[in-house]
Parts: structure tokens; C-alpha cells; sequence
């Protein structure tokens, strides 16, 4: 029987970009300048990311097998059934890696306390070992997060964590047929976006706050969902009078009236689904789960 498998997910630092544009510490420190930043609080966060890492690391059962995925590497990496995720990083961090993901129990850990908003991220490097022991046993309490998951009709899917959005891969006019709710109409908006409870912690939020803010969003585990357009435009062929409401059992369709529009999942747009003129599309609560484990603090 082959020993369990923890995989760390993180993603390169920002001293480590700057380094491969600029090639030295000299001209990363003349860029930063430049711009009225310092390269010592680049390297503190730099540092503090390592040393979490370690630390998760070495907390580790000696006999576990390991394996580290950067965020770039996540669309090729090949996860196990029983593999248990440890995301090292950005709440955000954790939403990228869970479209490729099953069951897997996902353990956030915040490297940065009081940078991140540690909703997703809510555990210390020092609790990694233990949680993911825990993981494994089945003994860790689990939140079970809904997600969401865009279908077409040439059999297409993706599915997301926060949300999806439906738009023009160039942010120009999307022109559509919206149909939800039992109501239908034509609409060129900045594009449709659909998020989960989780999703409503984040740009979900930020979207009610100006367009719907009596709009009660749903909880993470809610089987339920939040739709958005976005600027809508009025014109004598297009409406602007669906902007939001909550989907629960039903779905948000589309009928895409552009050349081309592009389908994505969690700010990656690099990994979307195209979307030609004519072709449906249907967003609605996903069959599976990203389950998390809880914070007990």
C-alpha cells in the first residue's frame, strides 16, 4: 500500500517574478524605487512565504510522500484520489487550485497573517502537519463549499469555486440572450457573472454592494447561487432590466450573439472555454464539492 501523499500548492513570489523580469537584486530595487516601493518589504514577504513553506514541510509525517505544485503547473499536475492538498499562499491560492481537484481535503494556510483575508487561508504553518494527519483519518471537520460549474452545448465544462464569468475575451461588448428565472431578454453588458457563497466573501460582494445591495448572497455551503450582468446597455435592441437576483435548483442560460466570447473560472482566464456565435450555454450549482477544512480557533 503506498504511503499518503501531500501535495503543496503555492505560487512563485513576487521577488522571484521581479527577479526573472530585471535579473538582479540592483535593478529589481532601482524598479521598485522607481515606483515608490521598497525592494526590503518585497524580500520580508519573500522570506516569510519560504520560511511558512518549510515549516509545513517539516511538519510532515517523515513517512508521507510529498509533492509541491506551483500555480502555473496546476492545469498539467495529475492529483490522487487520496491525496491531501496543502495551499500555501493567497485565499485566492485556494480557488485556483480547486477546479482541478475532486475529494481531496484542501488545508489553507496563511503564510502572511494580516495580508490575506484568511477566509480560505485560515490556518497557521505550524498546524499544517497536524491537519493534514487529521486530513487523512477522516477526523478534521470539513466544510463542504458549493461550486459552480458552466456547461455547453457541444459538451464543454468548467467549474469554479467563486465564480464564473461569461464576457468578451477583449472586456469589449458581450451580446447575448439571458435566460433566467422564467424571463428572457437580449443584452450587449460587460459580461454575466455567477458566483457561489464562497464567491460572495469576494468579488461577489463587491459586485451587490453598487448593483443589488439588498441582495442576501448565499452561504459557502448554500446549494444556491448569485447571478450579476455587468453594465448592461440599453439600446432599442438590448435590454438592461435582468441585473441580479439568486438561483436555487435552476440555472442561468445563455444564447451567445457574438463572434466570440470566452468562459472562465476564478480570475483564470487563461484557462477558459471559448464560446461561438449560436452556441448555449447553461450555468448551475456543480455535482461536487471543494471540501475545506475548518478553522477550530
Amino acid at each position: 500500500m503506498a504511503a499518503p501523499r501531500a501535495v503543496i500548492v503555492h505560487r512563485t513570489s513576487e521577488l522571484t517574478e521581479l527577479l526573472a523580469r530585471h535579473g538582479t537584486r540592483g535593478q529589481v530595487s532601482f524598479f521598485l524605487e522607481q515606483r515608490g516601493q521598497s525592494l526590503a518589504a518585497v524580500e520580508e514577504r519573500h522570506d516569510r512565504t519560504r520560511a511558512a513553506l518549510a515549516d509545513v514541510t517539516a511538519g510532515l509525517p517523515v513517512d508521507w510522500r510529498r509533492a509541491s505544485v506551483e500555480r502555473g503547473e496546476l492545469a498539467r499536475s495529475v492529483f490522487e484520489p487520496d491525496d491531501v492538498i496543502l495551499v500555501v499562499g493567497q485565499d485566492g491560492l485556494v480557488a485556483n487550485a480547486a477546479k482541478y481537484l475532486g475529494a481531496q481535503p484542501v488545508i489553507g494556510i496563511d503564510p502572511l497573517p494580516g495580508v490575506n483575508a484568511g477566509i480560505l487561508v485560515p490556518h497557521a504553518p505550524a498546524e499544517g502537519g497536524a491537519l493534514a494527519e487529521a486530513a487523512r483519518t477522516g477526523a478534521a471537520p470539513l466544510c463542504e463549499r458549493t461550486m459552480v460549474r458552466v456547461r455547453t452545448d457541444d459538451g464543454q465544462s468548467l467549474t469554479a469555486l467563486n465564480e464564473v464569468m461569461i464576457g468578451q475575451p477583449g472586456h469589449q461588448s458581450a451580446r447575448y440572450t439571458l435566460d433566467v428565472d422564467g424571463r428572457s431578454e437580449r443584452q450587449s453588458s460587460s459580461g454575466v457573472i455567477v458566483g457561489t457563497g464562497t464567491g460572495a466573501t469576494g468579488w461577489c460582494s463587491s459586485i451587490a454592494r453598487v448593483q443589488s445591495p439588498r441582495l442576501a448572497l448565499p452561504a459557502p455551503t448554500d446549494r444556491g447561487l448569485a447571478w450579476f450582468v455587468r453594465e448592461p446597455w440599453p439600446s432599442p435592441s438590448t435590454g438592461a432590466d435582468l441585473l441580479a437576483g439568486l438561483l436555487h435548483g435552476d440555472a442561468v442560460q445563455l444564447r451567445v450573439e457574438s463572434d466570440q466570447l470566452v468562459a472562465f473560472g476564478d480570475g483564470m482566464e487563461d484557462d477558459r472555454l471559448t464560446l461561438s456565435w449560436g452556441q448555449r450555454v447553461r450555468i448551475e450549482v456543480a455535482d461536487r464539492t471543494l471540501r475545506t477544512v475548518r478553522s477550530v480557533r
